[in-house]
């Protein structure tokens, strides 16, 4: 396998990292705090290894980047980044060790929300854009990854949005860097918006950025312990809700919307399942809040819609502590975690439109049942799905549960109890962020846990992230061989 052009493209990404890391030195500078200096070290040491890595490869860097070359490239990629964006955590005064920082960062740029951090607000200024930071730009990698990178490797079930002028893997990098473009000015300009608003709804400034920032990446990183729940908001609350379900709908569409396609946002059965979905599940969560909790009708309905849309888009933030509300709404809740978005959107989980495609393939099913002979085709959005896009779909669901038991387990070989294991596992692989329990539900973090199960998490969070298949290709030996 000719590794230049990964390694090339792999130095101009650790090179922006560093880019990234001098904005949290600024701020702290600014601001009169110390850890300006471990920004800047880690900026240094980021960029000498990315500088490094360009300068070395740059005589065939022009080289095409084949099928497995842009697997390697997608897994080395979130890895270095998750590696080297935990420096800043390890050179600051944050007091966190080796796994911490690293757990931390992964987090932060799986778009996952998970924290080691005890006491949020003890951190500096400058740590804590650095976690809004990862996740921002975190979601600008998922949202390239899924409309340019996936569809053409064919990872489960995606090439059912492969766009026809981009049929091979050699286009990946040019799709790729053709989408980043119009994405950055959508997403860039979605920050914005959100941040002006939250704004004018009551937050502080630096508050209002943060959360913007991590609301469209539906990431959950908050600068508050209690995370949103801490600003006893009602305008704030709703104002995030909107904003984390604009960054659980396809981002295509968003580009689209630009050049007068409405059409194509509204049309969409991802879209229209989604919604219907998530207002089910927020009435039956009210409905419990008001016969369990005699809760009125108003505060059940903020606390629900909440804590639904923050659970199924995989966002995490939280108003309350749900995981003592007991009985269907905790249940509703975890199963929200598996639920996830719409494809090509920051969220994560199984995606709305695998659901479609095995509810079709379900249907199809049932009528060849009762009528064996007769010839039956699946569809979606008015298309046939190829039969090679239902055994991707199928074999995604499988692994996914199948990845789901083996990181529970694992988690209860560590010796966490069954809630935290299960619930954990969930998180983790759905990169939602807060599980269920007294030890890592939304009252709680993470920091009390194993060595072990922090690095069996931050394994989960990064196959997760990437789709199971784009992790687990690479350790079928078939891929090594010529």
């Amino acid at each position: 396998m000719l590794l230049s052009p990964v390694f090339h493209i792999l130095g101009l990404l650790l090179s922006l990292l560093a880019g990234a890391m001098v904005i949290p030195a600024i701020v702290d500078y600014t601001m009169g705090y110390d850890d300006w200096t471990a920004f800047l070290a880690a900026s240094a040491i980021t960029l000498f290894f990315g500088f490094g890595l360009l300068l070395s490869t740059r005589l065939r860097a022009d080289e095409n980047l084949g099928l497995r070359q842009a697997f390697l490239l997608t897994n080395a990629a979130w890895i270095l980044i998750g590696l080297f964006g935990a420096l800043p955590f390890l050179l600051a005064n944050t007091g966190m060790s080796l796994t911490n920082a690293v757990f931390e960062s992964i987090s932060g740029i799986t778009t996952t929300g998970s924290t080691v951090i005890p006491v949020i607000e003890a951190m500096s200024p400058g740590v804590l854009v650095w976690r809004a930071l990862l996740q921002w730009l975190g979601g600008i990698g998922i949202i390239v990854m899924a409309l340019a990178v996936l569809p053409m490797l064919s990872v489960g079930g995606m090439q059912l949005f492969k766009t026809e002028s981009y049929e091979t893997p050699d286009k990946v990098v040019p799709r790729a860097a053709e989408l980043a473009g119009g994405i950055s000015l959508v997403y860039g300009g979605l920050t914005l918006l959100w941040s002006l608003m939250l704004y004018g709804a009551g937050l502080p400034f630096f508050d209002a950025i943060t959360h913007a920032m991590t609301t469209l990446a539906t990431g959950g990183f908050s600068t508050r312990t209690m995370s949103i729940g801490a600003f006893d908001n009602a305008y704030v609350e709703w104002v995030i809700i909107v904003g984390m379900i604009v960054g659980s709908l396809p981002f295509a569409h968003y580009l689209a919307i630009t050049r007068g396609g409405w059409s194509r946002l509204t049309s969409d059965p991802q879209v229209r399942w989604f919604f219907a979905l998530l207002t089910l599940i927020a009435i039956l969560i009210t409905w419990q809040l008001m016969l369990s909790h005699d809760l009125m009708l108003a505060e059940s309905i903020r606390l629900s819609v909440f804590n639904t849309v923050s659970m199924i888009t995989g966002t995490g933030y939280g108003s309350a502590d749900f995981g003592a509300w007991g009985g269907s709404a905790t249940v509703l809740l975890l199963m929200c975690m598996f639920i996830g978005g719409c494809a090509g959107s920051t969220t994560c989980g199984i995606k709305m439109f695998r659901f479609q495609v095995l509810a079709a393939n379900a249907r199809i099913q049932l009528s060849r049942l009762l009528r064996p002979h007769a010839v039956v085709i699946a569809y979606y959005n008015k298309r046939a799905i190829p039969e090679t896009v239902i055994d991707a779909v199928m074999g995604f669901f499988y692994l996914y549960i199948l990845c789901f038991v083996v990181v529970a387990a694992l988690l209860g070989l560590t010796g966490l109890d069954l809630e935290t294991a299960l619930s954990g596992a969930a998180t983790s692989i759905s990169n939602v962020g807060p599980g269920l329990g007294d030890t890592i539900g939304p009252a709680g973090n993470f920091d009390s846990l194993s060595i072990m199960a922090k690095w069996i998490l931050c394994g989960a969070m990064v196959i997760g992230r990437l789709e199971l298949f784009t992790v687990l290709v690479m350790l079928a030996p078939g891929f090594w061989r010529r």
